[in-house]
This record gives C-alpha cells, structure tokens and sequence, in this order.
C-alpha cells in the first residue's frame, strides 16, 4: 500500500475513538460489537483492549478474520482484516488511560485483561467533508443536477 493510502485511512479514523468489530461467532453467526480504539499506527494495526474470557477471543481464535467499521458525521470506513489476541502486558500498559479505567476491570497488570490486535489488510471508505450545511446544498445539488452526490471515496490494499 503506498504511504499516501494508509496515510489518507488513518487521518478518517484517528478522530473516530469507538468502532464497531465484527467477528464470526463460535457457531457461525455475525457479531458486532463497539470497542474503543488504542491506537492506529497505519500501517494497519489497530488494538482494543478486551478481557481475556470474553466472547470475542472466542471468536477471533476460531474465525480470525474480522471487520472494524468507523463512522462519524461525514466519514465511513471498513477495515477488513485477521484479529489475534495478544499477552503483551507492557503494550498493553503503555495504550492503557483513563477511558479504559471506565470499562475494563482491574488495570494493565490484571490477567484478566488483554490486547485484541487486527492486522487490517484492506480499507474501504467514504468521505463526505464539510458540515451539514455543504453536504445537505451537495445533496440538493445532486438531485437538481441529476448527478451523484460528490464524495471522496477509495478502496485501499494494506
């Protein structure tokens, strides 16, 4: 993937703190869930941290393959890649924060708590800059003009 591609992902999710992770089930159903995001380096990693005996280790250790979706007021991304629970207790320290404190139990040293890391191999998204005003004039554009409501859109290989 070239630089201006992952760099293009990560400025459209880097103010987007929560996503929502879909993972295949143990018995083969679609589960989303919402998980704030740790950190996105983009190169493609992204990290959540989540406890050990939850229903998305499962998930991830029987169906690796996973959608992360992102999605504010204008922009829409779907990260499509391999999820994998990781014990790395100083990573894991080091992406721990206060937001944490408010959901996990215990802290970074809890053997409870672990790092789901997704190694995103591809990207799609839609940008819709501007605010309300500009997308709704774009969108009374679109309908006058019979053309197609303008937006950045892209899909990116990791």
């Amino acid at each position: 993937m070239a630089d201006d591609e992952a760099k293009k992902v990560a400025e459209l999710v880097k103010g987007i703190r929560i996503a929502m992770l879909t993972t295949t089930s143990v018995d083969g159903g679609l589960r989303s869930r919402p998980l704030a995001t740790q950190e996105v380096e983009f190169d493609g990693d992204v990290y959540f941290i989540v406890e050990r005996d939850s229903s998305v280790v499962a998930d991830v250790a029987t169906h690796p393959q996973v959608n992360v979706a992102y999605v504010d007021d204008s922009t829409w991304v779907s990260l499509s890649g391999v999820a994998r629970a990781v014990d790395d207790t100083a990573k894991l320290a080091e992406l721990w924060n206060t937001f944490t404190d408010a959901w996990m139990r215990g802290g970074p040293d809890d053997p409870s708590n672990l790092l789901l890391h997704v190694d995103a191999r591809s990207a799609e998204y839609w940008d819709a800059p501007g605010a309300k005003v500009v997308q709704l004039a774009n969108l009374v554009k679109a309908k006058v003009t019979g053309h197609r409501v303008e937006g950045d859109t892209g899909k990116v290989e990791m």
